[in-house]
């Protein structure tokens, strides 16, 4: 068994620095490599492309990332890659993916695909059930948006990524998984910790957490950021995991930021509602039974998590049509450019409303006239810099423009109306937990290739008798496997 298991997170959102992962490979000496991408407002992104194109629908920005790990893939052959990048399409994902191998003449890289988190297809069969989706917050079912939802994921736990590693999976690719269980599903494969290991899953999930973010942990997200050095050059973090949930927290020798208990503490408490029930789908952990304590230069150590058994239902993040918005932003010079600039909004608005329109609401920002937000220059400001500004209009929808002397015109082009998703978070049942089975595409690639095939039926994992009830399951999860040549 794996004495000290090193996970590295090079991720912490779809945007995230494109150099990070390859230089926390090539310094890091890691055993396995998480890319975390999705955020809520990435997964409504996302279903949004997968409309235009079905082909889409995933975190495109992996395959530039991957391409930049070719060469560590070649000389680290055991590296894995956990990565929650597939989003709301990770077959088209890993397609993509193995392409990107084979042009390199790594095309017998292993990957597997968890699936089963998209609930859209069932979301009425769910209801009909009696399984209201009600917001978490208000309580409102989710028939009261149910012509207009786009997508519907649940939050999956780790159990798919352990199913696809012990197939033997060398890179995988996700859809929604709780972005802590990037971490766990490595550490349950490598350890072979039972599912109902609470304390120790509990650890890996903290230790999940406090990477899943980036390089928040090594220095972005801490109080006295000026002592941080080299941001430019900042370590992406990693921990140091052994079979007894212990763990240290650190970042490769050399590189920017810092690791200390309070850059730890800081990350440990973002996005955490109850400290002391941090709700994932596999565990409840409670955050305030870890310590921590230095363990030399960048180095903390972490002992002592304790978790709970799981909750008893999934959460799920729907995404739905609310509205549309537009953007646009004009550019004025001259004398009396602020009250120009101030002038205009008001004419715009006034014209929409000559229009017939109705919105929601606007926002009229002033860049230059004080009229911004929290941060942006002041009056004293533009006055040193001469007499210049900016009006930024947002509104629903933008239409009509009205130009004074000094006026540049528009520095982005006409305002173009698009549709707005928002998020919903509500929750599902777990039921059947997942299925472990082969991906069965339409069309069959060349074995050769070493693409997607299927393959020889796997039973269902867990077991039937695991169910918690007899009802359509909330989320069954594929850990699909490539056949070899």
């Amino acid at each position: 068994m794996t004495q000290t298991l090193r996970i590295g997170n090079g991720c912490g959102f779809w945007g995230d620095s494109l150099d990070a992962p390859a230089q926390l490979v090539e310094m890091g000496k890691l055993d396995y490599l998480t890319l975390e991408y999705l955020a809520e407002l990435t997964m409504s992104i996302l279903a949004r492309l997968r409309q235009r194109d079905a082909q889409l629908g995933y975190a495109t920005d992996f395959l530039q990332v991957l391409t930049s790990l070719l060469p560590s893939l070649q000389t680290q052959p055991r590296l894995k890659i956990v990565t929650n990048a597939g989003g709301m399409n990770p077959p088209a994902c890993a397609e993509a993916a193995r392409a990107v191998l084979a042009g390199a003449g790594l095309g017998m890289k292993r990957i597997g695909i968890v699936t089963g988190d998209d609930l859209l297809p069932r979301l009425d069969a769910l209801v009909a059930a009696g399984h209201t989706l009600a917001h978490m917050d208000s309580g409102a079912p989710l028939a009261s948006i149910r012509d207009r939802v786009v997508a519907a994921n649940a939050y999956l736990g780790s159990a798919g990524i352990v199913a696809a590693l012990r197939q033997g999976a060398e890179i995988v690719i996700t859809g929604r998984v709780a972005d802590a269980c990037l971490t766990v599903g490595p550490a349950r494969h490598e350890f072979g910790w039972p599912e109902d290991d609470w304390d120790r899953i509990a650890a890996a999930t903290l230790a999940g957490h406090l990477i899943e973010c980036g390089a928040q942990a090594t220095g972005g997200l801490w109080t006295h950021w000026p002592e941080a050095g080299d941001y430019s050059q900042i370590g992406y973090p990693f921990v140091d995991l052994t079979a007894d949930g212990a763990f240290q927290i650190g970042k490769p020798p050399g590189t920017g930021g810092t690791v200390n208990l309070e850059t730890v503490t800081e990350q440990m408490l973002y996005e955490v509602g109850d400290p002391a029930a941090y709700l994932t789908p596999d565990v409840v952990a409670d955050f305030t039974t870890p310590v921590l304590r230095p363990a030399g230069p960048d180095r903390v150590a972490v002992t002592g998590t304790r978790g709970r058994p799981a909750p008893e239902k999934y959460k799920v993040s729907i995404a739905y049509r609310n509205g549309f918005t537009a953007t646009g932003t004009l550019a004025l010079f001259g004398r009396d450019a602020v009250a120009k600039a101030r002038r205009s909004g008001a004419i715009i608005m006034e014209k929409l409303r000559h229009a017939g329109f109705t919105y929601a609401d606007h926002l009229i920002e002033v860049i230059g006239g004080g009229g911004g937000r929290a941060g942006a220059w002041g009056p004293s400001h533009a006055a040193r810099r001469g007499d210049a500004a900016a009006v930024g209009i947002r509104s629903e929808p933008g239409r009509g423009r009205a130009v004074h002397q000094g006026t540049r015109s528009a520095s982005d082009g006409r305002a173009a109306g698009h549709g707005r998703l928002c998020d919903r978070p509500g929750s599902s049942p777990r039921s059947v937990r997942l299925l472990a089975g082969p991906h069965r595409p339409e069309r069959r690639p060349s074995r050769r290739q070493g693409l997607l095939t299927s393959g020889p039926p796997l039973a269902p994992w867990p077991p039937p008798s695991s169910c918690m009830g007899s009802h359509t399951p909330a989320a069954a999860t594929r850990a699909t496997m490539p056949t070899s040549p």
